[in-house]
């Protein structure tokens, strides 16, 4: 069954712990004083490979960032359900970044800038430096009843939050039970101030990045699939997107799709999705090399909000083709394309 108490921390970031070789785990320290929590993230796997795949972005964005603020969340813990439309991440569904930009880094290692403690302590440190930075903290809930905090003792009894990482693909064993869909961690840092996101994920290399749609199992059992192995070598793409007709928006809104490849593909039975997994159904078509082909939107179906979404590519089987983002920015002008 998925992890239980899924949700977000929010708050301030106080301190830090970094890892060691006897605590394979980094701590933050949020809200001293009020409503305090501790964020413990993973800088190694119990299941080989031990080093831990990470990706990092210093300007985030994503619409995502855009809901949470909607959210008003309070300090401290936020539950989350698991499913489409809302803040729950989810890696693979919800496009919020290039899996295959993950690499795999050491939790501590000789030199700067070349582990995981360097990597989360680069961000963790501008967050505890600047008095408006918020960070949302994406995993599972705890309150211990057993005493106060190993880490910070002020926080009695110890609450926080951790499995900070992607939380399906696990393979048969002690986490198989774990998987879930929309339900990953992350961390997603706010600079107001700044006018910038940063975000930091997480995953290990014995989890596969292709999963059942409802359960979060591998769809294979031969072994992990990569965040850079694709569910299909298929070369389809989005190539752009007109998210904001002129005048009203249903039935007028499509997507322009682009083989890359050197030979036909059929498309029928694909679908476009979007960010609530409201899909338009691709009828009888063969995509020719080279050539785009119009997937007019019914309205009915997927919805492109001008608000900023995702879209989704899926073929016959349900498979993820591709997917990309577009901000409120980019659909900000009636009767432009946005291109990926």
């Amino acid at each position: 069954m998925p992890i239980k108490d899924y949700g977000v921390v929010q708050g301030k970031v106080f301190d830090r712990v970094l890892a060691t070789s006897k605590n394979e785990h980094y701590h933050i320290l949020l809200n001293r004083g009020n409503n305090p929590h501790r964020v413990a993230i993973n800088t190694q796997s119990a299941t080989p490979p031990s080093q831990v795949l990470f990706f990092s972005n210093p300007d985030f964005q994503h619409p995502i960032t855009d809901l949470i603020l909607q959210q008003g969340l309070a300090l401290g813990y936020t539950p989350l359900a698991s499913s489409p439309g809302g803040i729950a991440l989810d890696f693979i569904r919800g496009n919020l970044f290039d899996t295959g930009a993950m690499a795999p880094l050491p939790a501590t290692a000789a030199g700067a800038n070349n582990d995981l403690n360097d990597q989360l302590d680069l961000t963790v440190r501008q967050a505890m430096s600047d008095t408006d930075a918020v960070l949302y903290a994406f995993g599972q809930h705890w309150v211990d009843a057993g005493g106060a905090d190993k880490y910070f003792p002020e926080i009695n009894p110890s609450t926080g939050i951790h499995d900070i990482h992607m939380n399906q693909g696990n393979p048969k064993g002690s986490f198989f039970g774990d998987n879930g869909v929309y339900q990953d961690g992350g961390l997603l840092f706010h600079f107001p101030s700044r006018n910038r996101w940063a975000a930091i994920f997480t995953a290990f290399q014995s989890q596969s990045f292709h999963t059942d749609d409802h359960t979060g199992n591998p769809l294979t059992a031969a072994g992990p699939t990569g965040p850079d192995q694709p569910q299909s070598n298929t070369p389809v793409h989005i190539a752009a997107a007109l998210v904001n007709p002129q005048g009203g928006d249903p039935g007028k809104e499509y997507v322009l799709l682009l083989n890359t490849g050197a030979a036909p593909v059929d498309l029928s039975g694909w679908a476009i999705a979007d960010s609530r997994k409201n899909k338009d159904t691709i009828g009888k078509h063969t995509l020719q090399p080279g050539d785009t082909f119009r997937v007019n939107l019914t309205g009915h179906g997927a919805q492109l909000s001008n608000k900023g979404g995702i879209i989704t590519l899926l073929n016959a089987q349900g498979l993820k083709i591709d997917g990309v983002k577009y901000t409120k920015e980019d659909a900000s002008t009636e009767g432009v394309l946005v291109d990926f």
